[in-house]
Order: C-alpha cells, then sequence, then structure tokens
C-alpha cells in the first residue's frame, strides 16, 4: 500500500528504471509514453494521471519479473486502483481499475485481440480471457468505461523504446492539484 503521495511518487521515481513485465520498455517509459499519449489525445488532466499510473500496481506490490510468465495474475489494477482512490478520487483510480477489464472487451473483436503483444495475451488468458456479449453490455455500462477504453488503447500504443516524452516531473504539479 502507499500511504501518501510522496512515497508514490518517490515509488515510480526509483523502480520506475525497471524493465516493464514482458514489454521491451522500463515501468516509466511505459508510463510517460501512456500519459502522453493521453495528453496529445485531448484527455483531461484527470485521465492523463489515469494514463501515467495505470500500471504502478505492478510497482506496488513489488513482485519481481513477469507474473504473467509464471501462471500468476498480478491485479496490478486493482492494487493500483485502492492507492489511487485514496488519493485522487474515482476519476483517476476508475479508469485504472478498469484497464485490465477495458482490454476484456476490446478482445470480444478478434482484430484487437491478434495485435496484442505475447505478454498481454498471456496475461488476458490469467484475467478471464475476452468478454462476452453478456460481459461487454455490462462493462459498456459501467461508470469510467469509456475512459478506460481510451487508457487501454493508449496504454497498448506505449511500449516503443526510446520514444522521446515528457519526463516525470512534467506532471507533478498536475498530480498535486488532483489530489484529494
Amino acid at each position: 500500500m502507499i500511504p501518501s503521495f510522496d512515497s508514490l511518487w518517490a515509488l515510480l521515481a526509483a523502480r520506475g528504471h525497471e524493465r516493464y513485465t514482458g514489454e521491451p520498455v522500463t515501468h516509466l517509459e511505459h508510463a510517460l509514453q501512456t500519459a502522453d499519449l493521453a495528453r496529445r489525445g485531448g484527455a483531461g488532466e484527470a485521465l492523463v494521471l489515469a494514463a501515467l499510473l495505470h500500471d504502478v500496481g505492478h510497482l506496488i506490490h513489488g513482485v519481481a519479473g513477469t507474473p504473467s510468465a509464471a501462471g500468476v495474475d498480478d491485479r496490478h489494477e486493482a492494487i493500483a486502483a485502492d492507492a489511487l482512490q485514496r488519493l485522487f478520487g474515482p476519476a483517476v483510480s476508475g479508469p485504472v481499475g478498469l484497464h485490465v477489464m477495458a482490454k476484456r472487451r476490446l478482445c470480444a473483436d478478434p482484430r484487437y485481440l491478434r495485435a496484442l503483444s505475447d505478454d498481454s495475451r498471456r496475461s488476458l488468458a490469467l484475467q478471464g480471457g475476452p468478454l462476452d456479449a453478456a460481459g461487454c453490455e455490462a462493462f459498456d455500462r459501467l461508470a469510467h468505461a469509456q475512459d478506460a477504453l481510451r487508457l487501454r488503447r493508449w496504454d497498448d500504443a506505449a511500449k516503443r523504446p526510446a520514444r522521446e516524452v515528457p519526463p516525470l516531473d512534467t506532471y507533478r504539479a498536475m498530480a498535486e492539484a488532483l489530489l484529494r
């Protein structure tokens, strides 16, 4: 659990250099790319911050390596959403908590499923696989579902080594302004 904003920010800065699970970028590169895509996509500040912090649950739980390769669903979205809810409220935590379900929703389209990275396909199986029609309808009615779908698409596109993006400190004042 992350008790404060400062400890969350310090965790991202200190451990962000670690390789992002099963992908060719680090945690921080992935976070910054996702936030930059959200910003460029016209997202509001809460959704940009959600994009930046959507995978911080991987760092909070502290499991090293690639959990999905060991057959483990690390539930990083729930861990992150819990910490972010207390700090920022539902506009940030809602899309974060739903970004894995959004992947499952988007995988109802076989073209989307085929485009996933190997690790995303492996973790998808552990997360319950693609949603069926009833699951898709239920997801679409959830608060923050549309933001989670946007976040998920930025998430998928944010795995490019050496992509130029603004540094972490670019987002600090915005994040502090959104604190509860």
